[in-house]
């Protein structure tokens, strides 16, 4: 059985990066605001847990089936060459899985993206375009709920 606990709160880090766009069954879904990858983020809205360990054996397999669905999704919308998938949590210690849609000609290939060039914001024609595949890739998920508001 999900769980999520009411006194859940986004990390103000994450917060600040990201737009928020939705939420699945047991994580909220995010979209690091940056335009060089399409790059998004699920977070258990579960309080207190940096590491996955720590979620009930449940809430690991909707996790794992949550971040699966999404992989997949964005590999196939953004026609990514490699998808990245990761948690760290070395900065920010709320357990956070990124999924980062790379190619083999993104600034960063074959390397991490992390630190390789400052953030692009994205500007409202490019947010709006990344919104609209995501809500392709999602439209037969009725479990998702939007969050996201045009800016």
């Amino acid at each position: 059985m999900v769980f999520i606990v009411s006194s859940f709160q986004l990390d103000s880090r994450l917060a600040r990066d990201c737009l928020v766009v939705g939420d699945f069954p047991l994580c909220r879904l995010l979209l690091m605001n940056d335009s060089h990858y399409p790059w998004f983020i699920l977070v258990p809205r579960i309080a207190d847990v940096q590491e996955i360990y720590q979620l009930d054996d449940t809430d690991q397999q909707q996790l794992l089936s949550e971040s699966s669905f999404l992989a997949h999704t964005l590999h196939v919308l953004f026609l990514a060459d490699k998808m990245n998938i990761a948690a760290l949590g070395n900065v920010v210690s709320q357990l956070h899985i990124h999924h980062v849609v790379r190619y083999h000609t993104d600034a960063a290939w074959p390397a991490p993206v992390w630190g390789k060039q400052a953030a692009q914001p994205y500007s409202p024609e490019e947010l709006a375009e990344v919104m609209a595949k995501l809500a392709r890739g999602l439209a037969d998920m009725p479990s998702f709920t939007w969050l996201f508001a045009q800016q």
